[in-house]
């Protein structure tokens, strides 16, 4: 009798904090505000398993998200002392290419060959690059770096460079036993670039349980892009960036097109004839403000791009009303910096 007692409190205690944890989880149901845990039986007919609203906040090293700041700033990791991350990946611009160009002009004038993605949201992603050659963002810190029409740079030049400077050599002390190295830039850079993250776009509210976040227009724009199949591979936390996909699964995009070593895509990678005009599909987080579009940046607005997609990749030829709703949700997407919108 008294062991069947001592399991009945057991069992109301964990009722007891069962109910506690599910309440703080969904507090502020309706306005959706605050919210970093998520119920996700309380978001049933919000797509909580297809979607997920971005995290509120980020455990990370304020003092490493200082240091890659500096860094992600810093000329001094190009050849010639002119080009930063930033010069490529302009943060009060999308955190993409700047000026709308279709891709980004590296040392000495160099135009680059493929369009610069927002570095916004990128530590959501499953890989990085557009052929997603890069495993994490510590990994993808050499590629620019060492490009001939990027930085053209290397770690034996970059090193002497920095451990010159005696602010730097104090930071990374502070963080890093061995002080100054490459793996120690890259992990400052990659730790800075996963802070740059944008919650709270009207999407997210809407995945958070506001049913009013949506405008009719953006939630019609919703629907049919799950309808059409859009969803496919434009989900998750990121709404992309978690998988590879062909460019031109009905339609040969590349079909009467010069074509460029990087139109082939994740074959340059694995030399793997089914991977050829494969790219990882992008994250469409902020991408109203993050034009021009496609690998190429051959695309100059959201409605064009949309019509694309439909065509190569739905094998529907889109109307004018559906590229208007789905344009629509697309600016539901943007989200906040810094306490700003994008």
């Amino acid at each position: 009798m008294k062991q069947q007692n001592y399991l009945t409190i057991l069992a109301v205690i964990l009722l007891i904090l069962i109910a506690f944890f599910s309440l703080s989880d969904w507090q502020d149901k309706d306005s959706g505000e605050g919210l970093n845990t998520i119920n996700v039986e309380a978001l049933k007919g919000y797509d909580s398993a297809q979607f997920q609203p971005l995290p509120v906040e980020l455990k990370l090293s304020q003092d490493k998200v200082s240091l890659g700041d500096k860094l992600f700033n810093d000329t001094r990791l190009s050849q010639d002392n002119s080009i930063s991350c930033e010069s490529c990946h302009h943060l009060y611009k999308g955190g993409g290419g700047i000026d709308g160009r279709a891709t980004s002009i590296g040392i000495n004038g160099a135009t680059g060959n493929l369009n610069a993605p927002t570095v916004f949201n990128s530590g959501f992603n499953s890989t990085q690059f557009w052929d997603g050659r890069a495993a994490t963002l510590e990994e993808q810190v050499a590629g620019p770096i060492h490009n001939p029409i990027e930085m053209a740079s290397s770690w034996h030049e970059i090193l002497p460079r920095l451990s010159a400077d005696n602010k730097y050599q104090t930071a990374f002390r502070k963080i890093y036993p061995k002080g100054i190295t490459a793996d120690t830039i890259a992990d400052a850079i990659a730790t800075f670039e996963r802070s740059l993250f944008t919650p709270n776009s009207r999407f997210d509210y809407y995945l958070r349980g506001n049913k009013n976040a949506l405008s009719d227009k953006e939630h019609e724009g919703f629907l049919r892009f799950k309808e059409y199949g859009c969803a496919s591979c434009h989900q998750g936390l990121n709404l992309g960036g978690n998988m590879f996909q062909r460019f031109g699964v009905f339609e040969g995009y590349f079909d009467n097109k010069s074509l460029t070593k990087e139109d082939l895509g994740r074959y340059n990678v694995t030399q793997l004839e089914q991977d050829r005009y494969v790219f990882k599909v992008p994250s469409l987080r902020n991408v109203a403000v993050t034009a021009p579009y496609l690998h190429d940046g051959s695309a100059k607005t959201l409605e064009e791009v949309v019509l694309i997609m439909g065509i190569y990749q739905l094998g529907q030829t889109l109307s004018d009303e559906d590229v208007e709703y789905m344009t629509a949700f697309l600016g539901s997407l943007t989200g906040e910096w810094q306490g700003e919108p994008l």
